[in-house]
């Protein structure tokens, strides 16, 4: 059963916080009293990290759920490349978008919000056939979660990411969350600022608007 509210987390590149942000989402919102499940439909990794540092587990923590209910074991991959990638020097094989989405089955019982993260950034290779875009063009959610750094180069990567979706989900769908935001770094409070005025961006940052975030998550507001 399709949650009442599907999200799709992506990132601008590698390494901006997408689990994290993810994972703090879905802790709010459960603590809320809002149902909610997380998927990773493929995830790589170097060979000998600690499992439970995975972003399955961080994920399933958030949520309650088993490290391989998030990503089912046969799309772990122990290469820290884009799962394709990843795939190909393991020989394994070949991954498809459909295949992956088809693989993203939710609690039979519904949930309120069921959250999917990429892997990587927007036009990052998810499978052999697609990139990020393609997965969201395919799960058609109804929010997306543009997770960015908040410094140097976030402008422009955001703008980057935000025009590769033009297409496939509608811009009011589209959330920037500006992660690692420190308020007292006048570039970090510009960036925030020249989105929102200059390019009409829905923008949060984190840490500090963790519940408005949820709240938009779950439907039941917009932001400033």
């Amino acid at each position: 059963m399709r949650p009442r509210r599907l999200v799709v987390v992506l990132g601008t590149g590698t390494d901006v916080g997408k689990t994290w942000v993810s994972a703090c989402v879905l802790a709010t919102l459960r603590q809320a009293g809002v149902t909610v499940a997380a998927r990773k439909p493929a995830q790589s990794f170097e060979a000998g990290d600690d499992p439970l540092r995975l972003d399955s587990a961080v994920l399933g923590d958030a949520t309650g759920e088993p490290s391989e209910t998030v990503c089912l074991p046969h799309r772990w991959y122990g290469v820290a490349m884009a799962p394709p990638m990843a795939a190909d020097v393991l020989g394994r094989d070949r991954i498809t978008t459909a295949g992956i989405t088809a693989e993203l089955t939710w609690p039979a019982e519904g949930v309120d919000v069921g959250l999917v993260e990429s892997a990587g950034g927007v036009r990052s290779p998810q499978t052999h056939d697609g990139d990020a875009v393609a997965l969201v063009a395919a799960l058609a959610p109804d929010v997306v979660l543009l997770v960015a750094d908040a410094g140097l180069g976030t402008i422009n990567s955001v703008r980057l990411s935000v025009g590769a979706l033009a297409g496939t989900t509608e811009a009011s769908n589209v959330v920037i969350v500006l992660n690692r935001f420190d308020e007292s770094d006048d570039l970090h409070r510009r960036n925030r600022t020249w989105l929102i005025d200059q390019d009409g961006i829905t923008v949060v940052a984190l840490p500090g608007q963790e519940v408005e975030l949820a709240a938009m998550v779950r439907g039941a507001t917009s932001a400033p």
